[in-house]
């Protein structure tokens, strides 16, 4: 999909073409909201909510960066947006499902200590300074460059890399803390 067409074509009255945007980014917006969210029952309702304001805010975009970093510069306020109005601390819940999980475990003991780690370093990330949290997701989950997340964040590529050395120091006092190791 030539996004640049798509864009223009919309902003000239085509409006649907934005069902190729919505489609593009549907899952990969609702799995960010997800893992800076943690709540799963607000995810339908904030990827919702991140296309109606990109659909807003679409005569704004002026082609600098790419479309998926305006798209997740939105998704990243409206969740944040979300959890300041609901003013509650985030927290990955505990029996979330996966993300890429292998189908075949070596066995039983291993998958579950390997789930209850995973448990702990998604409730430890929920615990995170709502920047460091941000960061890391898209840093970690997101496979997204130092320049990328400073684009989304709107701030500069050496406040990422704090956010991110903050983040990880901060998740290693949790996580030892939760150990006591």
């Amino acid at each position: 999909m030539d996004e640049e067409e798509v864009i223009r074509d919309i902003l000239s009255g085509n409006v649907n073409r934005y069902e190729d945007i919505v489609k593009a980014y549907q899952s990969n917006v609702a799995n960010l909201c997800f893992k800076m969210g943690g709540n799963r029952v607000d995810i339908p309702e904030m990827t919702q909510q991140v296309f109606v304001e990109l659909y807003m805010a679409l005569p704004r975009f002026q082609f600098k960066s790419k479309l998926s970093t305006f798209i997740y510069r939105i998704t990243v306020n409206v969740v944040c947006k979300e959890l300041k109005h609901q003013s509650r601390m985030i927290v990955m819940p505990e029996d979330a499902p996966m993300p890429d999980r292998p189908s075949d475990e070596p066995n039983a003991e291993q998958s579950i200590i390997r789930d209850e780690r995973i448990r702990q370093v998604r409730k430890a990330i929920g615990l995170l300074h709502p920047e460091q949290r941000t960061a890391l997701v898209l840093y970690t989950y997101n496979d997204f460059s130092y320049n990328d997340i400073a684009d989304v964040m709107q701030c500069t590529t050496a406040k990422v890399e704090s956010l991110i050395f903050r983040a990880r120091k901060n998740l290693k006092k949790l996580l030892t803390l939760k150990t006591g190791h």
